[in-house]
């Protein structure tokens, strides 16, 4: 796949997704993240680089947990998640943070700049995970951190049906390598190549939960990765695909919703 293509889907795809994304994924994905938060040991005055932030459900834990005399710098290729970040900050009268529009390939920052770097599940989305990692390594200080989470082995992840279900409607060039980073020792693999040392692992299986169809099915098409591609369907297109996916789940449905099995890896690493 053409890497800019790539690109223009992510960026476009995302700003469809911005106003769902918190309330389909929020507590979906808060294992992973709150297992990257915890690994990266943040202290008080460090400045850290958070990239595909999102509307920044890592970026504002982090402001946390740096304080007032640290800094967080937020990073997502979408417009529609930075404007919302830029929203949620000033609401809440965050200080100490900014987000800024960045390719996660290209960081318009100067080398050497921050304490520490975080992707939270959007590493899978770049053309090229391996040169973000570099870029990662690049504008972190001799002795700092980088901390990646990414989603787990495709068979690991009962909603992954979801990608095949759109790909026959419509070509929609989402993420083809998707679930490669967290299968068998590529993170591991793919930090050593950019050159960090001392990488851990770890592997987390979790659940997503829903207590309806329309929550699993619009966390899966609207709020998610195949936002733009479903935005182009017809009603009667998106009829067809939900059934099709809640038939795809329907094994992991009980009385209460649905369970569906997940698997996150989350890596960390020195530079």
């Amino acid at each position: 796949m053409d890497a800019a293509l790539q690109r223009r889907v992510q960026r476009y795809g995302w700003d469809k997704a911005a106003r769902y994304y918190e309330g389909f994924w929020q507590q979906q994905l808060k294992p992973a993240q709150d297992k990257l938060l915890e690994m990266a040991n943040l202290q008080p005055g460090e400045r850290l680089i958070d990239t595909a932030c999102g509307t920044g459900l890592v970026s504002f834990p982090a402001a946390e947990k740096v304080g007032r005399m640290g800094f967080v710098l937020a990073t997502d290729i979408s417009d529609g998640m930075v404007q919302l970040g830029e929203e949620f900050a000033r609401e809440k009268n965050y200080t100490n943070i900014s987000f800024e529009r960045m390719d996660a390939e290209e960081l318009t920052v100067p080398d050497a700049e921050y304490d520490v770097a975080t992707c939270a599940l959007g590493l899978m989305y770049v053309p090229d995970p391996v040169k973000a990692l570099r870029e990662m390594y690049r504008v972190i200080k001799p002795g700092g951190r980088a901390i990646v989470a990414v989603w787990g082995q495709r068979d690991r992840c009962g909603w992954a049906g979801v990608f095949e279900i759109v790909d026959k409607r419509v070509a929609s060039e989402v993420c083809p390598m998707f679930f490669s980073l967290g299968t068998g020792d590529r993170l591991k693999l793919s930090f050593e190549v950019a050159g960090f040392s001392n990488v851990i692992i770890e592997r987390i299986k979790t659940e997503l939960i829903y207590h309806s169809d329309e929550e699993a099915y619009g966390a899966a098409f609207a709020g998610g990765p195949v936002a733009l591609a479903y935005h182009k369907f017809s009603e009667q297109a998106r009829n067809e695909a939900h059934l099709e996916y809640l038939d795809s789940i329907k094994s992991f449905k009980n009385d209460k919703g649905y369970a569906v099995p997940g698997e996150f890896v989350i890596a960390s690493a020195l530079k």
